[in-house]
């Protein structure tokens, strides 16, 4: 499996309990995808697993001009998202939010395997509402969350 996002220990830490439990009861190899900026380039190899990053910027709350070269940018992550996905070849990505979850949930539906939004957060963020709709139904940690699909446009 690939667990794909980043930025924040919001992301990451759900993330790591994710992939050490699969490890525990599946014996699943586990490898992240996240961006050099974010918190994943210390815990995730500190915790053992594999960690490949891709170059992605923000789309949401940002200045036309951040929000400009991110998109330009965009199709060259998902292509280097791609190739991480081809290389490992996952049973399921699980995108946890963060800059690097879209273009890798995107890679992997592309490359037709499943994708799985998870969302700690009572409102849905920006990645995580831009995938659902090609998303299985999100796995979820509290009662009160909002309906991603029902949030993804």
């Amino acid at each position: 499996m690939i667990l794909a996002g980043g930025g924040t220990g919001g992301h990451v830490i759900p993330a790591l309990a994710i992939a050490r439990e699969m490890q525990s009861r599946h014996a699943a190899e586990c490898y992240f995808i996240g961006t050099n900026r974010g918190i994943e380039t210390r815990l995730v190899p500190a915790a053992g697993f594999p960690l490949e990053l891709i170059e992605v910027g923000a789309l949401n709350q940002v200045s036309f001009a951040t929000r400009a070269k991110t998109l330009l940018g965009l199709p060259l992550a998902v292509l280097s998202s791609l190739r991480i996905v081809r290389s490992f070849r996952p049973d399921v990505m699980i995108g946890v939010g963060g800059y690097a979850s879209g273009p890798a949930m995107l890679a992997a539906a592309l490359s037709r395997v499943p994708t799985v939004a998870f969302e700690p957060n009572v409102v849905p963020g920006f990645a995580n509402r831009m995938v659902a709709s090609s998303s299985q139904p999100p796995l979820c940690t509290l009662k009160r969350q909002r309906n991603i699909s029902a949030t993804a446009t």
